[in-house]
C-alpha cells in the first residue's frame, strides 16, 4: 500500500499560520507591490504544501519565544563583542579546542533547532554530531562552553516543550 507524501494531517491552525508567514514573507519580498500577488499567490501556495510535507506540525510553548529571543540576542551580542575583542587583541588571546557536550535534547526539530543556534553563536561551531553528543569547535578553551550549551538546550527544550533528562554528572 503505497502511502501519499503530501497528505495533510496538519491542523487547520498550522497551515493557517504557514499560509500567513509566507504571505507576510512575500508581502515584503514584493515591497507591497498589489501587481506581485499574481505570482505571489501560487508561490505562497507551493510554499505551504512544500513545508506540510518537509516540515512537521511543530507545537511551541509560544509563551517562551519572546525570552529565547531576548536570551539569543544577549548571547549573540556579548558573544560577538568578545570574538571582536579577540580578533583586535595585538596578541590574540584565543585557545581553540574541541569540546565534546553530551547531548539531552532529543533528535529531531529541537535537535536541529538546538545545533543552529550553537552554531549562530560567536565563537562556537559544530564540528560533529552523535546521536548522543556534540562536539563543539571553540575559540578559548578556558570559557565555560558547558555552561553555555547546558543553557542553550533548556532554553530549545522549553521552547519545544521537550522535557529534558536529568543531566548524570
Amino acid at each position: 500500500m503505497k502511502t501519499n507524501p503530501l497528505k495533510i494531517n496538519n491542523n487547520p491552525s498550522d497551515i493557517a499560520l504557514r499560509i500567513l508567514l509566507f504571505a507576510l514573507l512575500w508581502l515584503i519580498l514584493s515591497e507591497g507591490s498589489p501587481s506581485s500577488w499574481g505570482i505571489g499567490a501560487p508561490a505562497i501556495l507551493l510554499a505551504v504544501i512544500a513545508s506540510i510535507a518537509l516540515i512537521p506540525p511543530v507545537s511551541l510553548a509560544w509563551s517562551e519565544v519572546p525570552a529565547f529571543i531576548g536570551f539569543f540576542l544577549i548571547r549573540s551580542l556579548a558573544g560577538g563583542a568578545d570574538v571582536a575583542w579577540r580578533a583586535l587583541h595585538p596578541r590574540m588571546p584565543i585557545a581553540p579546542d574541541l569540546i565534546t557536550y553530551p547531548l539531552r535534547i532529543p533528535p529531531g526539530l529541537p535537535q536541529v533547532f538546538m545545533i543552529n543556534i550553537v552554531n549562530l553563536l560567536p565563537g562556537t561551531l559544530i564540528a560533529e554530531l552523535k546521536q548522543d553528543s556534540l562536539t563543539v569547535h571553540v575559540l578559548d578553551r578556558k570559557q565555560q562552553i558547558a555552561i553555555e550549551l547546558e543553557s542553550v538546550e533548556q532554553r530549545v527544550a522549553r521552547l519545544f516543550g521537550v522535557p529534558l533528562p536529568v543531566a548524570s554528572q
